[in-house]
């Protein structure tokens, strides 16, 4: 398994679920947790994904998430695991 954290937050809006989901099942990435939350309308959605049976790179993958959050009027990050952790321990 070779997990990543994906971030989704911007306003929110009809089909951001639909539109992210849709793109990692069309890549081969496999959700393992996800966890989303709508603020005062604003939505921030987290899910950490399996991607080792993805057949783009990882840096193909995050710039094709930024460039659907551009699409869909929210901010998409792509993060490998390993790092994820180091930047937010204690």
């Amino acid at each position: 398994m070779k997990k990543a954290i994906i971030t989704v937050v911007g306003k929110d809006q009809v089909g951001i679920i639909a539109k992210v989901c849709t793109f990692l099942a069309d890549t081969q990435i496999n959700i393992l947790d996800i966890s989303q939350t709508i603020l005062q309308g604003y939505f921030n959605m987290m899910m950490i994904v399996d991607i080792k049976d993805t057949v783009n790179d990882f840096a193909t993958i995050s710039d094709e998430l930024e460039k659907l959050g551009k699409d869909i009027g929210v901010n998409i990050k792509l993060q490998h695991e390993d790092i994820f952790n180091k930047m937010h321990r204690i």
